[in-house]
């Protein structure tokens, strides 16, 4: 408890100077990491208002920082360290078997469908708040990227601060290759090789979000191949080039071909289907990632299926 009788704390103000270990990383992902505990929603108001300063003056969340530069850290109400929630042994059991990868400044994971990659929106935890209570002697773990909750495989973390900074130049310079597979219903066309369809993030009237092609969105584009017919269904692999939200859920339904076991984007007939065949989730596991780290040279990494998105492609040979 603290003085006022709550089971909150407020920090105070903080002037921060940013040294090379953060440089060029976005503002908000510096503010997620010094506000732990804070839901990301409250940090992007903080920012909105100007709250947060850097160098006396209001930015932007893309804002890059430089060496040098001062961030004022706005005393935000955040639970007691006491209140952290508890990780269900399950996650953490999930995580440590699906390890793929690690040294001292990284560490590569197959990430389970159903875990979220960090908690908010409702949720008290995610993967990396997962790691963080595994590991409490690792001083620094950070996502590099992001996957949807109900998608699995591939993802980083990153233990050093000059790990995230090189993984994200890469990100942003598309030197880093993705590549997913995705099960789709029907015949999906050899010529359809690539989606070049700008995408627009939408919330709903239920506050759900989703994303549209739409001419007033970002470009986005994604290449496609057949990985295995199937009997009645394609299973395909997607390579994104850019990162957007959803991106190829919404290209493959923009090509006509939603994907399987996809409650924001499938229709009635691919809904009737994932229930013939008892699928359950979404079919979209990020198979593999390829990039270069200074002192490791070129690496690709490969998060092979689970046994539950395996047992569909058998129950549909069969």
């Amino acid at each position: 408890m603290t003085k006022d009788g709550s089971d909150q704390i407020t920090p105070a103000v903080k002037f921060c100077t940013v040294d090379k270990d953060y440089a060029d990383q976005r503002l908000d992902n510096y503010l997620l990491r010094e506000l732990k505990g804070v839901p990301k929603t409250r940090i992007y108001r903080a920012l909105r208002k100007g709250e947060v300063r850097v160098n006396k003056g209001r930015v932007k969340a893309e804002y890059r920082l430089k060496v040098g530069d001062i961030v004022r850290v706005p005393p935000i109400r955040i639970p007691a360290p006491t209140d952290a929630p508890t990780i269900p042994l399950y996650w953490s059991r999930q995580l440590e078997e699906g390890i793929l990868y690690e040294d001292d400044g990284l560490l590569v994971l197959n990430k389970p469908s159903g875990l979220a990659v960090h908690g908010g929106s409702g949720l008290n935890f995610g993967m990396i708040e997962c790691l963080r209570q595994m590991r409490p002697d690792d001083r620094y773990l950070e996502l590099v990227h992001r996957l949807d909750r109900d998608t699995s495989g591939c993802i980083l973390v990153a233990r050093k601060p000059a790990i995230l900074r090189e993984l994200h130049r890469q990100l942003r310079e598309k030197k880093m290759d993705k590549r997913y597979l995705g099960l789709v219903r029907g015949k999906w066309p050899n010529s359809c090789r690539l989606v070049d369809a700008p995408l627009e993030k939408n919330i709903v009237q239920s506050g759900e979000r989703m994303v549209r092609v739409s001419q007033e969105g970002k470009r986005s584009t994604t290449y496609f191949s057949v990985e295995r017919r199937l009997s009645g269904a394609t299973l395909i692999e997607a390579r994104p080039i850019t990162g957007r939200t959803h991106q190829i859920r919404v290209h493959t339904k923009h090509a006509g071909f939603p994907l399987l076991g996809d409650l924001k984007y499938s229709d009635d007939k691919g809904e009737a289907f994932a229930r013939d065949i008892n699928l359950k989730r979404l079919f979209l596991h990020a198979r593999s990632l390829s990039f270069s780290l200074p002192d490791r040279g070129k690496m690709e990494l490969i998060a092979p299926l689970d046994d539950e998105l395996e047992n569909i492609l058998d129950r549909i040979d069969k």
